[in-house]
């Protein structure tokens, strides 16, 4: 991925450009790293195994692809201010986009995240992938 392009219904009476811009790329950038990097490891009995950030692999900014951004302002019809929230939604597409991308390219349906290098080499290698990863565990 070497660029993407977010955009976001913000409404009327926003915060300045660049705040919604920054909430928007963070919200990209962390919907990618639940694509590409960041799962949690347990072990055989359930125990966390990656409990520091030291352990848990987070994307930085050498990671991440240049994020466009494109600020749409509709008001919310259904608050009496007409505020929506910043940010939330551009971290939903990212982990579809990639897993439907590398799923169109390996020829399989993929159902888990992170697409770690080891499960694609497995898909196309025509091997199940084993069970160590994480099944589509979204955590809000």
């Amino acid at each position: 991925m070497v660029r993407t392009l977010e955009t976001e219904n913000v409404s009327k009476g926003r915060p300045p450009p660049a705040h919604v811009e920054g909430q928007m790329q963070g919200g990209a950038g962390q919907g990618i790293g639940w694509a590409l990097h960041e799962e949690y490891v347990m072990n055989d009995d359930g125990h966390l195994l990656n409990t520091s950030f030291l352990d848990y692999r987070m994307p930085t900014t050498t990671d991440l692809p240049f994020i466009d951004t494109e600020i749409v302002e509709v008001a919310n019809p259904g608050h009496p201010y007409g505020v929506r929230g910043i940010g939330e939604a551009s971290i939903v597409p990212p982990p579809a986009a990639v897993a439907n991308a590398v799923s169109h390219a390996v020829g399989e349906r993929i159902n888990r995240l992170p697409l770690k290098p080891s499960l694609i080499l497995d898909l196309i290698a025509g091997r199940k992938p084993g069970r160590k990863g994480l099944q589509w565990l979204w955590v809000f």
